[in-house]
């Protein structure tokens, strides 16, 4: 399961894409910079951070500082300061996940190998769109892998209209969720394969089909989207004690919704 911007009838937008980080990466702008030079140069200043940020924290390049810390090549110390702050992250994650997510996984031979993707996605895109929100009076949605920071500069103009695909049928949405500002992120294996693990087995996480996480931090709504997918079954009560705005998807096909809020929740066929 994946999320897509659905379309506005007669709001005039510029769309960008890039692959980086090993996906596409989009950008749509609506507003004053929409189609000017300031503009095309922040959508640059991104793809530049993104691309800055593979070269730190890639797990397939050989010569990535995070490969090359996990070989004992180079200390923590000797890092970037960003690579301390998306460990501290991680480790946090794994002590609010019970162990479900972690930083460290086992590799084909048994060895823990340090991959911090689960952190590093959200991370790094939210980070990134604060290079567009800077621009005046511009709305601002930018997607990496269907995990998207929103923003919506001028009151008078729509929110952004995110789809949640259906992890069985991504040609279908199962909803439809306006933001103003705030970010949606969705971990779920439909587009990549069985990438998601419960780093307390080392196996895939079972009877949920995908997770959607609303909030107004990307990076928190990305790490705990992954945790909860993480902990299968117990991925609803695990979110509903954080407080968090959801949509579960299970394999039998049934949805759990939970607003951050507490005050409601609907499970649906």
């Amino acid at each position: 399961m994946s999320t897509t911007v659905v379309g506005e009838a007669g709001v005039r937008t510029r769309r960008e894409v890039e692959h980086v980080m090993g996906m596409p990466v989009s950008v749509a702008l609506r507003g004053r910079h929409s189609h000017s030079a300031a503009g095309a140069e922040a959508w640059r200043a991104v793809v530049e951070e993104l691309r800055h940020v593979d070269a730190v924290f890639s797990t397939y390049r050989d010569d990535s500082v995070v490969r090359r810390l996990d070989r004992g090549e180079l200390t923590l110390a000797e890092c970037p300061a960003e690579v301390t702050e998306v460990l501290a992250l991680g480790a946090q994650a794994e002590r609010d996940s019970g162990g479900a997510f972690a930083i460290r996984l086992p590799d084909g031979h048994g060895r823990l190998r340090l991959d911090p993707s689960g952190v590093v996605k959200g991370w790094a895109v939210e980070r990134a769109a604060r290079l567009l929100t800077a621009l005046e009076d511009t709305d601002v949605c930018l997607s990496a892998g269907g995990d998207m920071v929103c923003h919506v500069a001028d009151p008078e103009r729509p929110a952004w209209r995110v789809g949640l695909e259906d992890p069985r049928d991504p040609t279908r949405l199962l909803a439809v969720v306006p933001v103003r500002s705030g970010a949606v992120a969705t971990s779920g294996t439909r587009h990549r394969g069985q990438h998601l693990l419960d780093a307390r087995t080392g196996r895939p996480a079972e009877g949920v089909a995908s997770v959607t996480v609303i909030d107004p931090s990307l990076t928190e709504a990305d790490i705990d989207a992954t945790a909860a997918y993480a902990l299968g079954f117990k991925a609803a009560d695990w979110l509903r004690g954080r407080g968090r705005t959801a949509l579960v998807v299970w394999l039998d096909a049934t949805t759990t919704i939970l607003d951050g809020r507490n005050t409601w929740e609907r499970t649906t066929a």
